[in-house]
């Protein structure tokens, strides 16, 4: 049976602020799962805490919502356990950067088979627009009423140094660009970051949607940009101050964790969507984690 967008929308409506760029997120979401042919019922979406975290509750998926910055734990437990599910795992800058940096370098540094979306709106949204570890420095916030004064973390330049193996940054003002990323991530073979530029329009007053249309670069429009050199990524970032959009690395060489964890068969997973489980594959899980 041919999936539709309608089969992954609910009847929940989102109560993000109008304009909230998480409205393209969440299409861009929808729309490729169903150009890969991927039904509702072999989703997973762990999200966090804060705006992004509520994207769980607006698609007609299966959904977890659990705690602020630990969406990747959950996601990551949830595709070892079943390789036959495309999980996302998905937060904001707050979430993912600040309390959830810790799982997202060892996340990337593992490379399950899954992809991990960073709505990055550059402050805390949903708790009154205070500073993040993204905010550009200057930027002014209920914590920071002088201005932020520390240069903004480079998200990226942290995930090429964790051996990610697919690096991506969206703005969600090209939803086309957007979509193609999402689905070239959900078919890479282990783990993908896509970071979103996702304009908040209620507390970021600088870093608008028209903002990003001046300032921001597309890889494809760099001449001789090669995504598979990381070097280069590197570069690139320097040279752009992080403010790029495409896919700015890509490395299929590096094998997913599924294939190299002792005492786990990635043919028979520990549970199937039949509800059977798999004991004694998770006994020997067990053993070598202790």
């Amino acid at each position: 049976m041919k999936v539709t967008l309608k089969d992954y929308r609910n009847d929940v409506k989102p109560d993000w602020c109008a304009g909230c760029g998480d409205y393209s997120v969440l299409a861009g979401i929808q729309r490729a799962v169903v150009n890969l042919g991927i039904a509702p019922e072999n989703v997973v979406i762990s999200a966090g805490i804060g705006c992004s975290g509520k994207i769980s509750g607006y698609t007609k998926a299966y959904g977890v919502q659990g705690l602020h910055g630990r969406s990747l734990p959950v996601a990551q437990g949830i595709k070892l356990a079943n390789q036959d599910l495309t999980v996302f795992a998905m937060g904001g800058d707050g979430d993912g950067y600040a309390i959830g940096i810790g799982h997202a370098v060892h996340a990337m540094k593992r490379n399950v088979n899954m992809t991990y979306v960073v709505m990055d709106n550059q402050l805390y949204a949903l708790t009154k627009g205070q500073m993040s570890p993204k905010s550009d420095e200057g930027l002014i916030t209920t914590t920071t009423v002088d201005g932020v004064m520390e240069k903004p973390l480079s998200a990226m330049k942290i995930a090429l140094s964790c051996e990610v193996t697919f690096l991506a940054q969206a703005f969600t003002g090209d939803i086309k660009q957007l979509m193609n990323i999402f689905e070239e991530a959900i078919q890479h073979e282990g783990f993908s970051l896509v970071n979103v530029f996702s304009p908040c329009k209620t507390y970021n007053y600088k870093n608008t949607p028209e903002w990003y249309k001046e300032n921001l670069t597309k890889i494809e429009d760099i001449e001789g940009y090669d995504n598979t050199n990381k070097l280069e990524a590197f570069r690139i970032l320097e040279e752009y101050n992080d403010l790029v959009t495409g896919i700015i690395y890509k490395n299929d060489k590096k094998p997913k964790y599924e294939t190299i964890l002792k005492n786990y068969d990635i043919e028979k997973p520990l549970a199937h969507q039949d509800l059977t489980f798999n004991q004694e594959m998770f006994n020997s899980l067990c053993d070598e984690f202790r």
